[in-house]
């Protein structure tokens, strides 16, 4: 039989916005800018949603705690969240959005990919839709963003990295293997700090050490997530744009240094979990039935214990007391917690509604 030919090229946007809440947070205060900011909650139990770039010198990051967030950086200035509007300058990127492609995969309110393989308002090239996509959101909402673009969604996101911020970096399909090849495996999307760590014992360190791995070497180290490590090792990504993605579920969890095995600690551990989860679930504006707690000890034995309710979970403190309640129920313990977890599922969508073949070079 003849071989099928292959598919046509696609053409994919990942735009990023610039440390999207404290920027939003600095445009609308000038008193914050150019100072060290962080939004959330100081308080001794609280975590950081996200973090501006002078904050980030200093090491802070999303989902640390607020504690030793301060301890990185004594003038760290806190703010509290307001989902409400960075729910609505999403919704005016996306707008903007909307005007190159009907093909729009949100991931959060700050990202999204976008499928251009179609020049809707023929402006001849994928690079120059996502110069002027920046343009528009620079004018429209005084931000910045950063944009890769690449043939597909695998690569076109580390380029959108790349040059942080307020960066445009271009990989055509030409450069595309040796740009992965370069890239230490520890930004791969799907390659965590534990998957990372297990790689680095391997000889694995870059894109061209995993490249250099059979299909059947990587199965057997990294089973069912071999075959995507396998081509992205050397820049293949057939994943389409997916507007509209269904959300199945958002949550966190958090590795201890040492086993806590004490009641007193392990609640407190797990309201900061809980605490980074529901940042990510306002962030998705998500509504879920089931609350999951994930419990690893210090045997590795992993469980799982769920709680649903018709209503859902609406709000935080039902979303913790759930979460509470199912830690208490596994009270005594025989043996140490390494690990905690708090998940969301059960999704109804309700993130904004409006979020909704010639081809171009790159």
């Amino acid at each position: 039989m003849p071989e099928e030919p292959a598919p046509p090229l696609r053409k994919i946007i990942h735009i990023d916005m610039d440390a999207f809440y404290a920027s939003v947070e600095q445009r609308d205060d000038p008193a914050l800018r150019g100072r060290p900011l962080a939004v959330g909650y100081g308080q001794a139990r609280g975590v950081v949603a996200a973090a501006s770039y002078e904050a980030r010198a200093f090491g802070v990051r999303s989902a640390m705690p607020s504690t030793t967030a301060l301890r990185r950086c004594p003038d760290l200035v806190f703010v509290p969240p307001r989902f409400d509007v960075y729910r609505a300058v999403s919704g005016e990127i996306h707008r903007i959005f909307a005007d190159y492609t009907p093909l729009i995969e949100p991931l959060s309110l700050d990202e999204a990919y976008l499928d251009v393989t179609e020049d809707v308002r023929g402006l001849g090239s994928a690079r120059a839709i996502a110069v002027e996509i920046r343009a528009r959101i620079r004018a429209d909402t005084g931000l910045t963003a950063s944009a890769g673009v690449s043939y597909n969604k695998f690569i076109a996101k580390l380029a959108s990295d790349q040059n942080k911020p307020d960066g445009l970096c271009v990989i055509p399909p030409s450069r595309g293997p040796d740009f992965v090849a370069a890239l230490p495996v520890r930004r791969f999307h799907g390659v965590g700090p534990v998957t990372a760590a297990r790689m680095e014992k391997l000889g694995i360190v870059t894109g061209a050490d995993l490249r250099d791995r059979s299909l059947a070497f990587l199965q057997e180290h990294f089973g069912s997530h071999a075959a995507y490590l396998h081509g992205a090792a050397r820049g293949e990504d057939d994943r389409p744009v997916r507007p509209d993605r269904p959300l199945k579920s958002v949550g966190a969890e958090r590795t201890f240094d040492t086993d806590l095995i004490e009641p007193e600690a392990l609640f407190a551990a797990l309201d900061r979990v809980a605490e980074a989860a529901w940042t990510r679930i306002q962030r998705y504006d998500a509504r879920g039935r089931t609350a999951t707690l994930k419990v690893r000890f210090s045997d590795f034995r992993t469980i799982t214990r769920a709680r649903s309710t018709a209503g859902g979970y609406a709000d935080y403190a039902a979303f913790l007391g759930a979460g509470r309640d199912l830690l208490k129920a596994l009270f005594p313990l025989t043996h140490g917690i390494r690990l905690l977890g708090l998940t969301l599922s059960g999704i109804a969508d309700e993130r904004e509604a409006d979020m909704l073949q010639p081809t171009l070079p790159l």
